[in-house]
């Protein structure tokens, strides 16, 4: 007589992750699908603003393409900072920090954007706000997007070193330097017409919040 033996099946530490970079790469794979002309022009914005000149309407912000590609970036984004501070001892890696980080860069994001749509309101630049923005989450989902497989070969395959680190989040910034100077450039006529308030839009809201949010993460 046989007998059924039941076992009880342990999820693996990681599958949580791996349901994350799934969702990350289905989300990619159906916008390539549905805005096929689009992800064509999207995936060149690093050596190309073509991109930006097309689709250059403040309504693209509330658009599917952007939307999705919204939480692909704050994914990519908050496995990187885990990477980052799990390394320095800051965090412990694992599902219920990566939460708290998704959280973290989550509301970052949404509530600077919130705040910049009010001053620029009070300042009277919402044409350079909102084209701005729009030119900034492009390039930071441009961004999010070519870290995702970066994300993908450190979770599964090599602990990161300091230098690794380093040399990803130096790449990052300089990116992150070359989108501001690009759309400087792009949009060089409605700053010079409104120089002063620009320079408080600048450090109000360009430096002083990643300034607070370093001095939150060393301190807490």
């Amino acid at each position: 007589m046989q007998y059924l033996v039941l076992q009880e099946r342990i999820i693996g530490a990681k599958d949580w992750a791996t349901l994350l970079f799934v969702f990350c790469f289905a989300v990619v794979a159906v916008n390539k699908s549905v805005f096929e002309a689009r992800f064509a022009e999207f995936i060149k914005l690093g050596f190309s603003d073509k991109y930006t000149k097309i689709y250059k309407d403040t309504s693209n912000l509330l658009s599917w393409f952007t939307i999705s590609f919204f939480f692909v970036q704050v994914i990519s984004y908050s496995f990187l900072l885990q990477f980052v501070l799990s390394y320095f001892g800051l965090v412990k890696a694992g599902g219920i920090s990566f939460i708290q980080l998704f959280t973290v860069v989550a509301f970052f994001i949404l509530a600077k954007f919130l705040i910049e749509k009010i001053i620029a309101t009070a300042f009277s630049i919402e044409e350079f706000s909102e084209q701005f923005n729009l030119h900034k989450v492009n390039y930071r989902a441009y961004i999010g997007l070519l870290l995702l497989p970066i994300n993908v070969i450190l979770f599964y395959n090599i602990a990161p070193t300091r230098i690794l680190l380093y040399l990803i989040l130096a790449i990052i910034i300089a990116a992150t330097v070359i989108s501001y100077l690009v759309s400087l450039r792009i949009y060089q006529k409605l700053i010079l017409a409104k120089l002063f308030y620009f320079i408080l839009y600048l450090c109000a809201l360009e430096i002083a919040p990643y300034y607070f949010m370093y001095y939150w993460f060393t301190n807490s």
